[in-house]
């Protein structure tokens, strides 16, 4: 059977709407994080394990613990959405290792080049 464009966009459309719907109404979880330096990096830092002062010792956080169905990076005022699993594939790909030790609140995590996540994201389909 021939569908017209008309009839694939239209049903691609749909699902688009669907998830954003989800994403509006509560049906699906965001974690939603900022990035202030990413223009200049073309980097983003995704946090794993933070140093608590209280107990000495460092513990999962961030990627580690999240159970968002979605990422968020706000990025200079506009919203790149990403499935969590595609930020796991990612960082799996391509993220670097690095300690951010920027007291009184140390952590660990990876930086990501924005492309990478995107080529991750297109690999996907």
């Amino acid at each position: 059977m021939n569908y017209s464009d008309f009839d694939l966009d239209f049903a691609d459309g749909r699902v688009g709407e669907e998830l954003v719907d989800k994403l509006l109404t509560g049906g699906l979880t965001v974690e939603v994080k900022t990035d202030r330096k990413w223009a200049d990096t073309g980097n983003l830092y995704i946090e794993t394990s933070c140093y608590r002062t209280s107990t000495q010792q460092w513990h999962n956080s961030g990627l580690d613990v999240s159970i968002a169905a979605y990422w968020a990076f706000v990025l200079n005022g506009g919203t790149l959405l990403v499935p969590t699993t595609i930020v796991r594939r990612a960082i799996a790909m391509y993220g670097r290792y690095i300690t951010c030790d920027i007291e009184p609140n140390p952590t660990k995590g990876w930086l990501l080049r924005v492309d990478d996540l995107l080529n991750c994201l297109r690999d996907s389909e």
